[in-house]
């Protein structure tokens, strides 16, 4: 259910909205909204039975319906949209400036044309306007089409053929999901979407998917993997899942970055002990045996053992072929 604040919100901004685009389509209203055109009509319907104290017939709020176009012919002095305070202004900047740069999440050029009307409109610019004008010119990053094609297909409910590289199992795979949305978690945007060979719903960071290709068929998760919040449970150090204990050399500290890591004390010289959870013990021992002396596995015992016993045996290997 929609929050009173948030209807209310849309509701003062309709007017207006309406004024500035007379005659418009329920549909295209309905878009440029952002709302399901059901509700379009209950807002209408509720703004026709608001106006002036005394509420006479003249004071409401009142429309004129011709076909399937709206058109406001009575505002009750509703005729401008709400203004933003200084700190709303100052908010929405800077989460606009910081959604720019994580892919899929908004087009990076309608986000800039964004900023520099946020900023005009709630006059943080100079006389001269110089701050809008280099708003409007600043380059946008280059969204790459994998982003893009990942972004559209769950604006427009399609379905997505990926190709996405699974870190923790090192391989490249090819599967057909359901979009349902896209989520940050930490740095990091997913696609949350479900997974139909997994029959199930997965997150897919985005700088892990290698292509993406937009289906010409609908989006079809189950409706209760709509409904249900985005399961970070990986993220979150979920105890159901194994966690190994790293010793991080300063050279190896990059790892903080790219693998979903918790810093558990900062030492001396630059090293850093951090815990990593894991869904394979094999392919963990593969990867540390990949990190060479830059990472040393403290806890658990097993995975101790199992690397120091891989490691032995690709030194023997080594030995025998030199011998």
């Amino acid at each position: 259910m929609t929050p009173v604040s948030t209807r209310l919100v849309r509701l003062l901004n309709m007017v207006p909205y309406l004024k500035a685009n007379p005659s418009i389509t329920y549909d295209e209203a309905a878009a440029d909204l952002g709302v399901t055109r059901k509700q379009l009509q209950q807002d209408l319907d509720q703004l026709w039975m608001c106006g002036l104290p005394g509420y006479g017939p003249g004071d409401l709020i009142d429309f004129e319906f011709s076909g399937d176009s709206i058109k406001v012919t009575f505002s009750a002095g509703m005729d401008e949209p709400l203004r933003l305070t200084s700190p709303e202004a100052t908010g929405l900047l800077v989460a606009l400036r910081a959604l720019v740069d994580i892919p899929g999440v908004v087009d990076p050029q309608a986000a800039l044309s964004a900023i520099a009307k946020i900023e005009s409109a709630a006059g943080t610019v100079g006389h001269d306007h110089t701050h809008a004008v280099a708003a409007v010119d600043e380059r946008a990053p280059i969204e790459s089409d994998t982003a893009a094609a990942v972004r559209a297909a769950v604006r427009d409910g399609r379905a997505l053929n990926i190709e996405y590289y699974s870190a923790s199992r090192d391989t490249l795979t090819s599967r057909v999901v359901d979009p349902i949305r896209v989520v940050l978690v930490g740095d990091h945007s997913y696609l949350q979407a479900w997974a139909r060979d997994a029959e199930g719903v997965r997150l897919f960071r985005f700088d892990r998917i290698v292509s993406a290709t937009v289906l010409d068929q609908a989006a079809v998760p189950p409706e209760p993997a709509k409904q249900a919040p985005p399961d970070t449970s990986l993220f979150d150090a979920d105890p159901a899942l194994p966690a190994a204990t790293l010793l991080l050399a300063p050279t190896a500290t990059w790892m903080l970055e790219y693998y979903p890591m918790r810093i558990l004390e900062e030492l001396p010289d630059g090293y850093h002990k951090a815990s990593m959870t894991y869904a394979s013990e094999e392919w963990m021992c593969r990867a540390l045996l990949g990190f060479g002396a830059d990472v040393r596995v403290l806890e658990p015992e097993s995975l101790v053992s199992r690397v120091r016993e891989s490691a032995a045996a690709a030194l023997a290997a080594y030995s025998e072929l030199s011998g």
